[in-house]
């Protein structure tokens, strides 16, 4: 029998389902993490219709999972931080701000991915 009270898991199983409960928990909890996921949705079907290349789909994926995984990191932290202090604290702040900053980064990254692929592919349709 599971014991929900547990921090350590028992066994692989466990594992996976603890993990897949923090990727629901991201998702219902982070509004930024579903909008994340619809922009992904819309780059994988701009990505079948332009019918991008083996390596640029690789590059689009792992900027997508770049993205979410950021964001989830960042849930991570925030959540430590707000269980370890609940006033104003600037070491608190610094820690927020700084694993926001890393998704905002990789957001970039992903957008500057996008523009290499998509817009000679956009480009090639007003030609």
């Amino acid at each position: 029998m599971r014991d929900n009270k547990k921090l350590k898991n028992d066994n692989l199983v466990d594992a996976f389902i603890n993990a897949g409960n923090g990727v629901i928990y991201a998702i219902k909890t982070q509004v930024n993490i579903r909008i994340q996921l619809i922009i992904a949705i819309l780059v994988i079907i701009a990505s079948i219709i332009f019918n991008i290349n083996t390596i640029e789909t690789i590059f689009v994926v792992f900027a997508i999972f770049l993205v979410i995984f950021a964001e989830m990191a960042n849930t991570a932290v925030e959540t430590v931080v707000d269980l370890c202090t609940e006033v104003y604290n600037q070491k608190a702040k610094i820690a927020k701000d700084v694993s926001a900053g890393a998704v905002l980064i990789l957001s970039i990254n992903a957008v500057v991915v996008a523009c290499f692929i998509f817009i000679k592919e956009i480009l090639a349709i007003w030609a």
